[in-house]
């Protein structure tokens, strides 16, 4: 009698090499296709790179920095084949992804991860991610329900806490969300807990109202724990592509973004973003997210990125 063998799970790297796929067609099947056959590096292959790059959302002021990359190599005969652009291409990207390459550190007690972007990016869904992750480490972890708009937003919460085992601070809807805040923070300090992540409502980055009453969450955390304590996670999707780069400009200018979590990376050919993102705002990136899995949603690592999307 024949057995079949239990599928095993993939391994991370290879979840995100199917995950960057789309990114990976856009920016590197394309070039593939541009140099084949070409031997020369001139004026009209380095002005179509160009353009390659920029309509793969890495940004216009980032493609210029990798161009005059390649043009100061080819004057200096560092890079004479197009066969070698992509290895070039490559290594830049690296060293602009390497500069942020900075995990979460959680050095004071209760540490406070605040937990902003706008509507669809997938908030709530991260943060139950990263308190599942951060229980596995053996921290104590609460939720707070800040985004009180929404009825669903606050169930959603609570089930996050629920299948993650870890504690729960909700209001009614409509409360003011600076209370659960508040509330939050009150209760770590009582119980000792590590770790609070605090979602708020999303909002569009310019509805100015949103961004003032977001302030005022600021303003509490700060008088009650400390600047020291608190994490200001942005949650970009990378299917906006360029947009995502106003949204980080607009939040980081009210509030001040201490990391970034790009999402939903399996299902874009725009993941490029990340680049051009890492490159003008020098903000770590901290997380990305390749998929709906708890365990999806993992430390930024740019050799890992980089090998995926090459």
């Amino acid at each position: 009698m024949l057995f079949k063998a239990k599928p095993q799970k993939k391994g991370f790297f290879s979840r995100l090499k199917e995950g960057l796929s789309m990114t990976r067609d856009n920016i590197v099947g394309k070039l593939d296709r541009l140099v084949f056959g070409k031997k020369k590096i001139d004026a009209e292959l380095l002005e179509e790179l160009e353009e390659l790059l920029i309509t793969s959302d890495l940004g216009v002021k980032t493609v210029q920095k990798l161009i005059a990359s390649v043009e100061d190599k080819v004057s200096r005969k560092l890079l004479n084949d197009a066969s070698e652009l992509k290895n070039t291409l490559k290594e830049d990207i690296y060293q602009i992804l390497a500069g942020d390459e900075k995990p979460l550190e959680i050095t004071k007690k209760p540490y406070l991860v605040m937990v902003i972007g706008i509507n669809g990016v997938g908030k709530t869904t991260t943060i139950g991610k990263l308190a599942s992750q951060l229980k596995a480490e053996g921290k104590s972890v609460l939720l707070a329900a800040g985004d009180t708009f929404r009825a669903a937003a606050i169930e959603q919460l609570e089930i996050w806490s629920k299948r993650a085992d870890v504690g729960f601070i909700r209001q009614a809807q409509n409360s003011d969300p600076a209370a659960v805040i508040f509330d939050a923070i009150a209760s770590a300090k009582s119980r000792g807990i590590d770790v609070i992540i605090a979602d708020t409502a999303g909002r569009l980055h310019t509805k100015v109202n949103l961004m003032e009453e977001l302030k005022k969450l600021f303003k509490i955390a700060r008088r009650e724990l400390g600047e020291d304590h608190i994490e200001t996670l942005l949650v970009l999707d990378a299917t906006t592509g360029q947009n995502a780069v106003s949204q980080v400009k607009i939040f980081h200018k009210e509030v001040g973004i201490t990391g970034l979590v790009v999402t939903k990376l399996d299902g874009t050919a725009k993941g490029g973003v990340i680049v051009g993102i890492a490159d003008e705002f020098k903000i770590p990136v901290r997380y990305i997210g390749i998929g709906e899995q708890i365990d999806d949603l993992r430390v930024f690592n740019a050799q890992d990125f980089v090998d995926a999307l090459f």
